[in-house]
């Protein structure tokens, strides 16, 4: 496939980095030479120093031959405009966009991006995606990972195994023994870096990440077999009143009434005007790191803190001072990467990384085959992939236990008709199956043949 980038920051390299691994052929445009220059010095794809919305840059770039267009600059209207160049001048066949300004994403002006408008495929609002992350976490206490598949029936949830897991030091084999009703299954297993699917003869031990597949009305009752036994979220400190802050206050007033919010917000204008905007939060005007503001949010009597500023640092700090204030759970925004290690070793929750999110966003759309769904993993060592499996596709037929899946693939669990289940040896993939996969990153070219379809399909 080849893919046009337009943008270079974390996003854009991110996208680059993942599609080039993979084979395809990318370019990427950006007007900032130091990072056209550093895409060519590390990545295999070629980097354009130019406006991604320019003419003549996409031409160089390979427009006329571009099967997509991904454009993640940091300005909504290059964003835009280039889509529409994309289609207007090399009939680019899909557009992907990220548009940050929620005036843009307001369903009154949806016409806007009809193709014979602004023909852009696919919006991606990075608040958006990570402000629903942050609210799907907040029901699943001791997660720091949560994403919902086929409909929202099945969950694959990360949990960190404390000290005092019950279920560390126990073969895999003998979990099913003891819990055989309970329909989840552990499908990776990160341990000191190392990202892999695990055997019925491994165990968890005290600091591992792992990964489960469950369906999703039994995924508190999972969480309580790995000691994560917490009470439900009903106050929430919000730190940083931006764009993202603003979204979970707004959801939580509409979708959760039983929840109060606050919000501390450090720039007065924004304060006041998120203030006359939110019917029931409470918003105050100072630091997240002042620990009179934070009394003064009532923080000893709060559930969960979430700090969402625009400071990875300050996003750190605040929740290790509110944790030793009172908050039993929190949560912070990370940008940067290389924290991520940081953030854990300082006893913060869960962190919520936007690139990592519009990255799986992205690959949702580029990966092969019938997605449904793709999220990506440990700073993409592996996906967890929802496929439709369509009739004349290589895994019909055949069970599990015959396919001879490579070490690096885990099936997880089958949504039919209505229905799901955890998958076994004996499980038979069936057509118009949406089926949830587990595959670390060197083998995610593997899922997409054996949900590949003949010409004859057609």
């Amino acid at each position: 496939m080849k893919v046009i980038i337009c943008g270079a920051g974390q996003v854009g390299y991110g996208i680059a980095e993942r599609l080039a691994a993979e084979g395809n052929d990318v370019s990427l445009i950006d007007n900032q030479p130091e990072l056209v220059n550093r895409v060519n010095d590390l990545l295999d794809v070629r980097g354009i120093v130019g406006h991604g919305a320019h003419p003549h840059y996409l031409e160089d770039a390979g427009a006329r031959e571009a099967d997509m267009l991904i454009a993640v600059t940091l300005h909504d209207e290059v964003n835009m405009i280039a889509c529409q160049v994309a289609h207007s001048l090399f009939d680019i066949p899909t557009k992907i966009a990220r548009i940050r300004a929620q005036t843009y994403l307001d369903k009154a002006w949806s016409n806007l991006y009809s193709r014979e408008d602004l023909p852009i495929d696919v919006i991606i609002s990075p608040e958006i995606e990570v402000g629903e992350m942050i609210l799907s976490r907040l029901d699943m206490p001791g997660a720091f990972e949560n994403i919902t598949f086929a409909q929202g029936k099945i969950s694959m949830v990360g949990v960190t195994c404390r000290d005092n897991c019950p279920i560390v030091d126990t073969p895999l084999r003998q979990l099913t023994e003891l819990f055989p009703d309970l329909p989840s299954t552990i499908i990776a297993i990160s341990r000191d870096g190392h990202l892999f699917v695990p055997h019925s003869d491994d165990q968890l031990i005290a600091g591992d990440d792992a990964y489960f597949i469950s369906r999703t009305d039994q995924v508190l009752r999972t969480l309580k077999i790995f000691g994560f036994d917490e009470s439900e979220t009903r106050k929430i400190i919000i730190a940083g009143g931006g764009n993202i802050g603003y979204y979970l206050a707004k959801v939580l007033e509409e979708r959760q009434s039983q929840v109060r919010a606050k919000i501390v917000e450090a720039d007065r204008t924004r304060a006041v005007t998120i203030a006359e905007q939110l019917q029931r939060t409470v918003v105050l005007h100072g630091s997240a790191l002042s620990e009179d503001i934070l009394h003064e949010a009532d923080i000893t009597h709060a559930d969960t803190l979430i700090a969402v500023t625009n400071d990875d640092q300050v996003n750190i700090l605040a929740c290790v001072l509110a944790r030793q204030m009172g908050p039993l759970r929190n949560m912070c925004l990370i940008n940067n990467s290389g924290y991520a290690n940081v953030v854990k070793s300082l006893g913060i929750d869960a962190q919520i990384n936007p690139r990592a999110i519009t990255v799986s966003r992205v690959l949702q759309h580029v990966r092969r085959g019938r997605i449904r769904g793709v999220h990506s993993i440990q700073n993409g060592a592996g996906e967890v992939i929802e496929m439709e499996a369509l009739e004349t596709a290589p895994v019909i037929g055949e069970s599990l236990k015959n396919l001879d899946l490579p070490d690096g693939i885990r099936v997880g669990a089958v949504f039919r008709n209505g229905e799901t289940f955890i998958a076994g040896g004996q499980t038979e993939i069936q057509p118009k199956d949406r089926v949830i996969i587990f595959s670390t990153a060197e083998h995610v070219r593997d899922v997409e043949q054996l949900f590949r379809v003949s010409v004859e399909y057609f």
